[in-house]
């Protein structure tokens, strides 16, 4: 889910380059020890939704250790990986972003991109977590889309005009939820992705081996 070149990928393109920006802000605020935002309280959610209110509780609250920049490097990306395969649906999320293109790659090609999406994820984003900015989060409501769940938010900047809409796609898998997409002022992050991995592949004749070359040089420059 997260946008991984924002600004070498594509660069010029006004209007992706800005949601790719949210993207990586919102990512940022997730993973953080989010406090709920003073105001008044979001009405209560109903039974259908109540357990999706309390997921994105306990998550805010098991990203506490995040922060804690006295533990070393690696522990702290162990815990990002941890949090991220429990929380968001990885392998879908990463199949999804590759879109019609993981139709046409090989096994190989397929599995080096699990992998290198996953790694990617958890290089960039433990290290920006020393950007927080102190933004917090307040729950708006809770409401049924189909077969999942959104859970509406208000992300709070500080200094900021106004607050930034934030919805969290939920589905129940197996009786846990887990993140599907994060739709940010109206825009899914994952259509957003997908669409940045399809111009890169194209650009390559494409050929998925293409991104992955360029994905590979990413995680390694991200890893150091």
């Amino acid at each position: 889910m997260a946008s991984l070149y924002s600004r070498d990928v594509i660069a010029g393109v006004g209007g992706r380059a800005r949601r790719s920006v949210l993207l990586g802000r919102v990512l940022l605020v997730i993973l953080l020890p989010l406090a709920m935002a003073a105001g008044p309280a979001a009405a209560a959610p109903d039974v259908a939704n109540s357990n999706a209110y309390t997921f994105m509780n306990e998550l805010w609250s098991q990203a506490l250790d995040l922060l804690n920049k006295k533990r070393p490097v690696a522990e702290r990306q162990a815990r990002f990986r941890e949090l991220f395969h429990k929380d968001f649906d990885s392998p879908g999320i990463a199949r999804f972003v590759l879109g019609r293109y993981w139709r046409t790659a090989t096994p190989e090609e397929q599995k080096e991109f699990l992998k290198l999406f996953d790694d990617y994820v958890v290089y960039v984003y433990t290290a920006r977590l020393s950007d927080f900015e102190g933004e917090q989060f307040k729950i708006t409501g809770t409401r049924t889309d189909g077969d999942a769940t959104l859970v509406s938010t208000d992300v709070i900047t500080p200094g900021a005009p106004q607050p930034l809409k934030v919805d969290w796609r939920l589905v129940n898998d197996d009786g846990a939820y887990k993140i599907t997409d994060v739709i940010v002022d109206g825009v899914s992050m994952l259509i957003t992705q997908r669409s940045e991995f399809a111009s890169v592949i194209q650009r390559h004749g494409g050929q998925v081996q293409g991104l992955l070359n360029l994905m590979r040089q990413k995680t390694a420059s991200a890893a150091q």
